[in-house]
């Protein structure tokens, strides 16, 4: 296939570039949302289709797996083939998926259609940060965009579980799926009126063995950490798995350092502030997920809440990422990415902490103290990292830009959602407190990291200033 050079777009007015900042964050709310609306469903669903843990664990990870995979590909299309038009392929593609979850008949249909509610999801969250940071040539005008997008789709994830709680309690579990529709039928509306078309000035080759490989890196790494309590750690299938995962880790590192127009360019892991904004990536969104999935089951399970009270009680998280978001933002096109991420990292470890000696009857004080915490890290954690990450690419890449951040959330989400349960998967309810303690360590490491990476950080933003786009 070869290169394609297409005219750079126009110049919006003030008004029209933030109305597709609202446009595209409220199609990103709702792919954050679903990554964490289930969770708090969980329980009713394995009662609805009969299915264990183990089960539930695919449920959830399903579509973060599928999604993570196709990120990269989908915003290298979207900037050869159309911002607009990919993302509403995507919003199309999910609302079909959303529809088959809500009438599913049984647990595999059900992971069937996460997995292709993942493939639609996977059109817009690189696609939309594409649309944003193109709509926004001003540098300083950018990072706020960004800001603000990264505040969205963080506040979208910490808001599921309150949103799915409320909607159980109504209307039954089915319903956390049927809600999809209307929020897409608007996003359709809406960027057909105000979203312009774009692409990459110079859209190149697709990496198709690239992306293979990299799908298997992905499915297999987080395949062999949900199946490895069931099948044990040293047998033989989970050797097999290992070695998939290390050869295919390996081919696709040749593969990649060889080809003039990769999937993903592994030269940019040399520089430590784009490799620390993906490595961050990872690790806010494993602690995020590892705190939703075990508040589901030791609230429901061992404390007998129901879905609206668990939901409930990360209200806190909510709110503490609320606030926190957008005031990150602030203070990234301020003072730059270094106190955020500090302060994400102060917050997240000082969460984590307060649960590691969690018991059957600890304080509720306790609890929504520590999702307070967490739900603070979590805001200031968002906009420094998708800016870093972002500002370390030409602006002419932004859909493959914000395609690697956006692949780290969501292997970090599948990594947490698959360790959590691995903890818990064997536990009855009275030691579920107990076997999840590992897995609050494993939050207080995350900010641990986080600081490590603060300290890495410039003091000072470098988004590059616009220019000509490099061929692809």
């Amino acid at each position: 296939m070869t290169t394609t050079t297409h005219p750079a777009p126009p110049l919006l007015s003030a008004r029209r570039r933030w109305t597709v900042l609202a446009v595209c964050c409220l199609s990103m709310f709702l792919v954050g949302l679903d990554t964490t609306i289930v969770n708090v469903g969980l329980p009713a669903i394995g009662h609805g289709l009969g299915v264990g843990t183990h089960g539930l664990e695919w449920t959830v990870d399903a579509y973060t797996l599928v999604l993570a995979a196709l990120l990269i590909t989908a915003g290298a299309l979207a900037d050869r083939f159309g911002r607009r038009r990919v993302f509403r392929t995507g919003l199309v593609v999910f609302a079909a998926a959303s529809l088959v979850c809500a009438v599913a008949p049984s647990v595999e249909v059900l992971i069937a259609a996460r997995a292709a509610q993942g493939i639609g999801a996977s059109m817009l969250s690189p696609v939309a940060l594409a649309i944003v940071v193109n709509a926004m040539p001003d540098p300083k005008e950018r990072a706020q965009a960004i800001g603000i997008w990264a505040s969205v789709f963080g506040l979208s994830m910490a808001a599921g579980p309150v949103t799915g709680g409320a909607l159980i309690a109504a209307l039954g579990w089915r319903s956390v799926f049927w809600i999809n529709v209307p929020v897409v039928v608007a996003a359709l509306v809406l960027t057909a009126v105000f979203v312009p078309e774009s692409r990459a000035r110079r859209a190149g080759r697709l990496d198709l063995p690239g992306q293979a490989l990299l799908t298997v890196v992905i499915g297999a790494s987080v395949g062999v950490l949900i199946e490895g309590p069931r099948i044990g750690w040293t047998s033989a299938a989970a050797l097999a798995l290992y070695a998939v995962v290390a050869v295919a880790m390996a081919a696709f590192i040749r593969v990649e350092s060889r080809l003039h127009e990769p999937l993903m360019d592994l030269a940019l892991f040399r520089r430590p502030v784009f490799g620390g904004a993906v490595v961050g990536a990872v690790a806010v969104f494993t602690a995020l997920n590892v705190t939703l999935l075990l508040n589901t089951l030791y609230l429901q399970h061992t404390r007998e809440w129901t879905p609206l009270a668990a939901g409930l009680a990360t209200l806190p998280m909510a709110v503490g990422a609320t606030v926190c978001a957008p005031w990150s933002g602030r203070l990234v096109g301020r003072v730059g990415p270094r106190l955020p991420l500090a302060l994400a990292g102060g917050f997240l470890t000082a969460g984590g902490l307060c649960l590691v000696r969690l018991e059957t009857h600890t304080s509720v004080a306790l609890l929504l103290v520590a999702y307070a915490l967490i739900g603070v890290g979590f805001g200031f954690a968002n906009a420094p990292i998708t800016n870093t990450a972002v500002s370390g690419l030409p602006p002419a890449r932004a859909g493959v830009a914000g395609a690697i951040t956006s692949t780290a959330r969501q292997f970090g989400s599948a990594v947490g959602i698959a360790i959590a349960g691995g903890l818990v998967t064997a536990a009855d309810p009275a030691e579920l407190a107990h076997a999840s303690r590992p897995g609050w360590v494993l939050v207080a490491a995350c900010g641990v990291l986080l600081l490590f990476i603060a300290r890495a950080a410039g003091p000072k933003n470098n988004t590059p200033r616009p220019g000509p786009a490099p061929a692809r």
